[in-house]
């Protein structure tokens, strides 16, 4: 898991990043083409801010009539934001009556993409609390910064939730990566064929003696998929669920199960890959993120071959002694 760098994602909190974005940029922009109307930015941020804290509160706490002080509080909240909205559209309207120019257009162009997100997630609050309808995930941003962020459960309890994507990486016998991807989605399973493609590819079919893998990416026409690719080489794919009889005699035997429990050292390398700097990206946008998993890759097994080298001249250091 390689997590962007986002704070935790509330309907209320990103409509607060939005309608902030909208003033400052608005701010700026109106006073560099001397358009008057935003004197009072400073006012408006706290004032917003207040009102979602106030709403945040509403919804984190219990007591009687906790539906009606939500209700309430939103209403306040987007209250103000529509009048923001409304504001930065007006602006925008004058923007586009000035005369044309590249940094004209550049600075309109950002100020209206918040200005569509800010009414995105004024419709999402009043939708939940206010309609009380349940927002599907598809619906969903996690951030208004770092808009490739996926939502992750990770199927334990602390931490449950982690924001950014899973990191799919192949190690072989010495720890050494020979493929990874940045993956979008939870179809771990999609991806098993063309990972075996691209191995077979890099290594050639007869240089991979086994293949291993995580239950997650477990079907049982993946399985038989390599087996009839790849006659040549252990597949290890433990199955999700209850097991059948021959899945118990597959797992039993001895190579199966010593190929299996060898896989968990994949556990220490991805611990290894956190610590050369793949755990949070510091940099923004999906280019610099994706750049950021490569160097992390390369650092680690630049750190593996320098541990490998310096391993050997040991060895020949005490050769050298012993003679």
């Amino acid at each position: 898991m390689f997590e962007t760098n986002v704070h935790f994602p509330t309907d209320l909190s990103l409509a607060w990043d939005c309608a902030r974005k909208c003033i400052v940029l608005s701010t700026r922009v109106a006073k560099f083409n001397q358009l008057k109307g935003w004197r009072k930015n400073a006012y408006w941020l706290k004032q917003i801010k207040s009102l979602a804290r106030d709403c945040a509160r509403a919804c984190r706490g219990g007591g009687k009539n906790k539906e009606d002080r939500i209700a309430e509080t939103a209403q306040d909240y987007l209250a103000q934001l529509y009048s923001i909205e409304e504001k930065v559209l007006n602006l925008l309207h004058e923007l586009n009556d000035l005369e044309p120019s590249e940094e004209l257009y550049r600075k309109v162009k950002e100020l209206s993409d918040y200005h569509d997100l800010l009414i995105k997630h004024i419709f999402l609050i009043s939708d939940r609390l206010i309609e009380g309808r349940t927002i599907a995930p598809g619906e969903k941003l996690y951030s208004i910064f770092e808009q490739h962020t996926e939502w992750v459960n990770k199927g334990k309890s602390r931490p449950n939730v982690e924001l950014g994507h899973r990191l799919l990486i192949a190690t072989d016998q010495y720890g050494m990566i020979h493929d990874y991807k940045i993956m979008f989605g939870g179809d771990e399973a999609a991806e098993v064929a063309p990972l075996a493609d691209r191995l077979i590819a890099k290594l050639g079919l007869g240089n991979i003696s086994s293949l291993s893998f995580d239950r997650g990416f477990s079907s049982i026409a993946n399985r038989e998929l390599l087996e009839l690719t790849m006659p040549d080489t252990d597949i290890i794919m433990p199955k999700k669920g209850k097991l059948s009889a021959a899945d118990k005699e597959r797992q039993s035997q001895k190579q199966w199960r010593k190929l299996a429990n060898r896989h968990s050292a994949v556990e220490s390398n991805i611990n290894c890959l956190e610590h050369h700097g793949l755990n949070r990206c510091p940099d923004k946008g999906y280019q610099a993120y994706a750049q950021y998993a490569g160097l992390g890759v390369l650092a680690y097994n630049l750190h593996k071959i320098g541990n490998h080298l310096l391993d050997a001249r040991r060895k020949a250091e005490r050769a050298a002694k012993a003679a």
